[in-house]
């Protein structure tokens, strides 16, 4: 039986990528399957493995297929995130395909993967959303 497994990111630079990612997103780096081309990322709070980071020699998609969405519950923690993630060495990126009155902001990492901040209480779904 198939089980999915963690999300992979290609990186041209495996420390910097790592730095980022665990700051970005609480993880921690770990030994498993650790060599000069891999890094698992895991949940600090022990959940277990959260991300892959890759080496590639390939460039970042402009327009990606698959991409990360990262959820914030609010307007005002999107921006508290979107300044955190900046300040970390995320960018902004000039995208000519958001909607009106998006509920997301495209930010690229270091490496220039994509990747949306995503306001769930102005999301399509927000209304609709089980109590947490």
């Amino acid at each position: 039986m198939l089980k999915l497994g963690i999300p992979v990111l290609g990186v041209t630079d495996i420390p910097r990528a790592v730095a980022f990612w665990t700051q970005a997103l609480d993880l921690v780096a770990t030994a498993e399957w650790e060599s000069e081309t891999w890094r698992t990322l895991d949940h600090a709070d022990g959940r277990g493995r959260a991300l892959g980071l890759m080496h590639s020699a390939s460039p970042a998609e402009p327009r990606p297929r698959l991409h990360l969405d990262l959820f914030t519950e609010t307007t005002e923690e999107q921006r508290t995130e979107v300044r955190r993630l900046i300040s970390l060495g995320a960018r902004a990126v000039d995208w000519d395909l958001y909607p009106p009155d998006p509920d997301f902001v495209v930010l690229a990492d270091p490496d220039g993967n994509l990747f949306c901040v995503v306001d769930l209480s102005r999301a399509p779904s927000g209304s609709n959303r089980p109590p947490t």
